[in-house]
């Protein structure tokens, strides 16, 4: 559960365009999430719902609430795909001086999408009013594909240069079980552009060294899921501490059951192979950020010094 800011529950109701959490009745809520995620999806484009991240989505920004302002994020989460990041969104924004909308999701994608296009004094506007927020308290977004866009951080810089950013990583290999067997759940090709995409998305150091050339150090919090996931407490007080908030305890810390929704089988060979194609990567990412305890990473343990 979120908590809002006036320290009320919000039911996990993101807006209708979420594919996964549409709020029909109870009965009819149970029963679509009982398709596939691509039924999902062509049940929802064919009423007009769109998530962020799909083609169809209106990046207009939502009107504001009563008391309600609009400004630029004060903490932004970059990646990455399957490595918790919703599980640990949701204990930031259980913290009473959070804002939260339950019409938004997490993931607000603009800056994905920009790549080639303008991104002038009217978009970092628009941009800006995706952060709706109360009095007093702060607002941010975690979209886990930015990490793996290298315009991201430029644009980033010029519309929020004073944001808290957050990256969770997780075992490349580990990782990329997952984020291939999801993405080919939700309809992906069967391709080597989809595995050459899943795999690009593993190597973190390299894209975090981008991060560093526009974001002072002191403004990323890199974050390891394994560890989240064996002292959530501690680490979720770091994360608070960070982003200058009190201290306080969700009601609920567990961690998910499954991050990954199912890994693919891989070959011994094949997990060989990436294990050696990641594993100077995770050499400078761990010279970067000593934070990182490659011991939590059993692939690469052999491979540490």
């Amino acid at each position: 559960m979120i908590t809002n800011v006036d320290g009320g529950r919000l039911s996990r109701r993101v807006a209708l365009w979420h594919p996964d959490r549409m709020r029909p009745p109870s009965v009819a809520r149970a029963a679509f999430r009982r398709l596939s995620p691509r039924t999902r999806s062509a049940v929802l484009h064919r009423i007009g719902r769109f998530a962020p991240w799909e083609d169809g989505f209106d990046f207009s920004p939502p009107e504001l609430g009563p008391g309600e302002t609009a400004g630029p994020p004060d903490f932004v989460g970059i990646g990455v795909q399957k490595a918790g990041t919703s599980w640990w969104y949701e204990l930031i924004a259980d913290h009473p001086a959070v804002s939260v909308r339950d019409d938004i999701h997490k993931e607000r994608h603009y800056l994905s999408q920009v790549g080639t296009e303008s991104f002038g004094d009217d978009e970092v506007h628009r941009y800006r009013g995706w952060f709706p927020r109360r009095a007093g308290t702060i607002t941010g977004e975690w979209t886990p594909d930015y990490l793996g866009y290298p315009w991201v951080a430029p644009l980033l810089a010029r519309a929020a240069p004073q944001a808290r950013l957050f990256v969770l990583l997780r075992d490349p290999v580990e990782r990329f079980r997952s984020g291939l067997s999801f993405r080919l759940r939700q309809g992906a090709p069967d391709t080597e552009a989809t595995v050459a995409d899943a795999v690009r998305q593993g190597f973190y150091a390299r894209a975090l060294r981008r991060v560093l050339e526009y974001f002072p150090a002191e403004h990323l919090q890199v974050l390891q899921y394994e560890k989240c996931a064996l002292d959530p407490g501690g680490q979720l007080a770091l994360t608070y501490r960070f982003l200058g908030l009190s201290d306080h305890r969700p009601r609920e810390l567990r961690r998910p059951v499954n991050v990954s929704g199912g890994k693919l089988p891989i070959d011994p060979n094949a997990r060989q192979r990436l294990i050696d194609l990641y594993a100077s990567d995770v050499a400078d990412l761990v010279a970067l950020f000593p934070v990182i305890d490659v011991s939590l990473w059993p692939n690469f343990e052999s491979h540490e010094g």
